[in-house]
């Protein structure tokens, strides 16, 4: 009996509403491990399929569970009914793209710096008295 309370019947819901799963998990299972069972299972026929396990957000009971966690670990006695599936939603998210949005966007925040203060400096200076 206790081999059984140790499963967890999870199913990942992706963003378009589709799933995958459910599938067993042991409680011992790290979120690593669910994120890795994920890009194996995506349908290949879906566009901006996570490349990565970094690419991967899970988010269970409201939380976006740690790699680090197991799914002991990310439990949520409100949302997980022994003998139930647990759904746990999916997200996809390059890092890659996000820093590089920001680094984009730091660029263009310096040069507008340093244009507004040639700006200023040049209608700070006073004008120029004739010969």
């Amino acid at each position: 009996m206790a081999g059984v309370q140790d499963q967890l019947e999870i199913k990942f819901r992706l963003t378009d509403g589709s799933d995958i799963g459910p599938k067993s998990f042991p409680a011992a299972t790290s979120v690593v491990n669910l994120k890795e069972s994920i890009l194996a299972q995506w349908p290949k026929e879906k566009d901006n399929g996570p490349r990565t396990v970094k690419d991967v957000k899970l988010i269970s009971a409201g939380r976006i569970l740690e790699n680090n966690r197991t799914v002991a670990e990310c439990r949520s006695p409100l949302c997980d009914v022994p003998g139930g599936v647990t759904t746990m939603h999916v997200v996809v998210q390059p890092p890659s793209q996000e820093k590089g949005i920001g680094k984009a966007l730091d660029g263009v925040a310096t040069v507008l710096r340093y244009a507004l203060r040639c700006v200023v400096q040049q209608n700070a200076m006073p004008p120029q008295l004739g010969p």
